[in-house]
């Protein structure tokens, strides 16, 4: 790997006002992806880096690219590390934006971004999501969707939808959302995601998503600010439908043929086929484990507080 000194210095700073923003980056063992997030934070006017005790590189690069590294640690229950992020951290500016490790802020987006701030009437903005996987840009089979990325502070923070976790749960928030108080708006460009981790990595952190989705769900589908709504936000639109999916048989296959037929994932090619694939496994995977769940409450003598979902 390029040393992190020769990665952090490979590009000039571009001479404008910095972006008035401050970036929070959650990460852990991002070295792969964490130099191209940061090369396209340069210009933000402060960068958090939130990491989980990473084993490899991703440390040193934080340093070389010059911004604030705090250490998290998960010991379980609420909040996780974004939402502590927004409660604890000392930060400089009016407008919180949440960027992941395998995003890139893209020129066309800062510029907006640095107009839109400038709204008072706005409260909170909807990202939209350019996703790149195995090198190819996924324009079907619902791979692009929005979120509440940037939102003034003190004015949004994450929904809890789950108190009792544990540490076999991701130590950051998976499908909960920000919710802001006050009127929203959405951007009109794309973060780029582009995540070059192997297939190995993609599976062992959805497995741990699996963990969380399932014990959400066996407690009760309404669990958060965001309740399932086919007629809601995107974010309730989405949820509703993998409710919805979870509740009938053979649903990993229906969802595999929702997303790759009449999403028309297949005009993705082979890395839509693996990517919409990925997402009927992770119904599947939700499933068992819900299953298994229940199961060992029975076992203990506790009622399962879900209907059966089939």
């Amino acid at each position: 790997m390029q040393k992190v000194e020769e990665i952090a210095k490979s590009q000039p700073v571009t001479p404008t006002a910095k972006l008035p923003v401050s970036v929070i980056v959650a990460a852990r063992n991002e070295e792969k992806n964490l130099p191209r997030c940061l090369e396209a934070l340069r210009n933000v006017g402060e960068v958090y880096v939130i990491d989980s005790g990473s084993t490899d590189a991703t440390p040193e690069i934080a340093r070389a690219f010059g911004v604030k590294l705090v250490q998290f640690h998960y010991q379980g229950g609420w909040p996780k590390k974004r939402q502590w992020a927004i409660e604890n951290l000392p930060l400089e500016f009016d407008w919180i934006f949440l960027v992941d490790a395998d995003e890139a802020l893209t020129p066309e987006l800062e510029e907006e971004i640095r107009r839109a701030v400038e709204d008072p009437s706005i409260n909170g903005y909807y990202v939209s999501l350019r996703m790149y996987f195995l090198g190819r840009l996924l324009r079907h089979g619902g791979a692009g969707f929005w979120k509440l990325s940037l939102f003034r502070r003190g004015k949004g923070g994450y929904e809890c939808r789950l108190k009792d976790q544990d540490t076999s749960m991701a130590d950051m928030e998976i499908h909960e959302h920000v919710v802001v108080e006050g009127a929203t708006a959405r951007l009109k460009n794309p973060l780029a995601h582009r995540n070059v981790e192997s297939l190995s990595r993609y599976i062992r952190k959805h497995d741990e998503y699996s963990n969380w989705e399932a014990k959400v769900w066996l407690e009760s589908e309404a669990n958060g600010q965001l309740a399932p709504s086919f007629f809601g936000t995107q974010a309730q639109r989405r949820r509703w439908l993998k409710t919805r999916f979870l509740g009938i048989p053979g649903a990993p296959l229906w969802y595999f043929l929702f997303k790759y037929v009449f999403g028309l994932g297949f005009l993705d090619g082979v890395p839509g086929l693996i990517y919409c694939g990925f997402q009927a496994v992770q119904v599947f995977h939700v499933k068992s484990k819900i299953y298994e769940l229940r199961r060992a409450r029975e076992d203990e003598g506790v009622e399962p507080s879900m209907r059966n979902r089939g």
